[in-house]
């Protein structure tokens, strides 16, 4: 199989030097920007390279749907069929065939294949993407992938890949391995707050901003909520609100089913916009094409009744998954988002495919009062990807 010509984003610069750290090296770190294009043109780029001697190559991602989206990204840049080339595992579905050399997989994929073949036979190189956002079955595979390139697969290469994560310890955990480097490119993104009114309900003015974005600005609407339940009540808000017949309404979360995610990172057919209403989970790992503005909430009381506050740039309603000491096991917990959060969460999802974008917030309670600049990497008007 031939290389394909690949889009011209800017990881494209960094794959040589990539290439040489991965055949003097067993261990290699590389650090690019979001939106540098790293999780698609990386695993497709190393596909022909000597030390790989025809093997597969395994990538991790920290979520199904961004496992599914960067499958079916690169094996659109193929021209292929997905589960040819390029294929994926996750735990509800699997798309690989007997010529798939690329496979993306879910972090806990990754476990289940090393508890059943410790050596990886067939696989040369495991890709961890996205490992900045440390999970508890991220840590394990590296350290079990480790521990069998140490004792059973001397030729077995280990990429992990970051776009914030302080590289230094993974260094010496990795015995000292190169760190090569992406540069990304940056684009303003505009930012205006919205004062919190305590009187509505938050999926109601969410609603209200949905639809005077929809006036003012061009382009599809990216909207951050807290959960599904979120998602469910402003979308028939907005159904029940009489749209345009050109504008559609779609969802984006984890516990849909694979055709809806593929419709709500699709881009809109001509003559069309689209609102995609989105959990965190859009924040990193995905690009969803034509986004020109963000809307976002935050604040942890307005998890399951619709009050509380709401943050600057992208500032989305959140929640994470604290240790609790006592069971040790993580739990859900909602707390309000920091601006350094929510300028990514502006930046990313608007800017990868447009050279300009406008950020919303819900400001409430202590925030920031002042309107500020965020920016953003992206990748110009490249198509994205996933």
């Amino acid at each position: 199989m031939k290389t394909p010509r690949l889009p011209d984003l800017p990881i494209k610069e960094a794959l040589p030097a990539l290439n040489h750290a991965l055949i003097a090296r067993p261990a290699v770190l590389l650090e690019a920007p979001p939106g540098a294009g790293k999780s698609t043109l990386v695993p497709i780029a190393l596909l022909q390279a000597a030390w790989l001697k025809g093997q597969k190559i395994l990538m991790l991602e920290p979520r199904r749907i961004a496992a599914r989206a960067v499958a079916m990204r690169m094996a659109a840049l193929l021209g292929e069929p997905i589960g040819r080339t390029v294929g994926f595992r996750t735990r509800l579905e699997t798309r690989v065939g007997r010529e798939t050399r690329i496979e993306v997989v879910t972090e806990g994929i990754l476990t289940r294949m090393l508890q059943e073949d410790s050596a990886l036979t067939g696989i040369g190189c495991v890709i961890f993407d996205e490992f900045h956002e440390r999970s508890l079955n991220a840590d394990l595979g590296l350290a079990l992938c480790i521990e069998s390139r140490d004792n059973l697969r001397e030729d077995l290469r280990l990429l992990v890949m970051s776009a914030t994560l302080d590289l230094k310890p993974l260094v010496r955990l990795l015995g000292d391995a190169p760190i090569v480097s992406a540069q990304g490119r940056s684009f303003e993104v505009t930012t205006h707050y919205v004062p919190r009114r305590n009187d509505v309900h938050l999926e109601l003015q969410v609603s209200q901003v949905v639809r005077a974005a929809l006036h003012e600005h061009a382009g599809d609407i990216l909207c951050f909520l807290p959960g599904a339940a979120e998602i469910r009540r402003v979308q028939r808000t907005l159904q029940e609100a009489d749209l345009d017949r050109s504008v559609r309404v779609m969802p984006l979360c984890g516990e849909l089913e694979g055709a809806e995610q593929d419709a709500a990172l699709a881009p809109a057919a001509s003559g069309e916009r689209k609102i995609v209403l989105a959990t965190s989970i859009a924040e990193t790992s995905l690009t969803i094409e034509g986004i020109r503005v963000v809307i976002d909430s935050h604040g942890h009381e307005s998890i399951g009744h619709g009050k509380g506050v709401a943050g600057g740039s992208g500032s989305a309603s959140r929640t994470r998954r604290p240790l609790e000491r006592g069971r040790l096991l993580p739990c859900l917990v909602g707390r309000h988002a920091c601006l350094p959060e929510s300028a990514d969460a502006a930046g990313n999802p608007t800017c990868r495919s447009c050279a300009a974008g406008v950020g919303a917030g819900l400001l409430g309670r202590a925030g920031c009062q002042q309107p500020r600049l965020a920016r953003s990497t992206a990748r110009g008007a490249a198509r994205p990807s996933a």
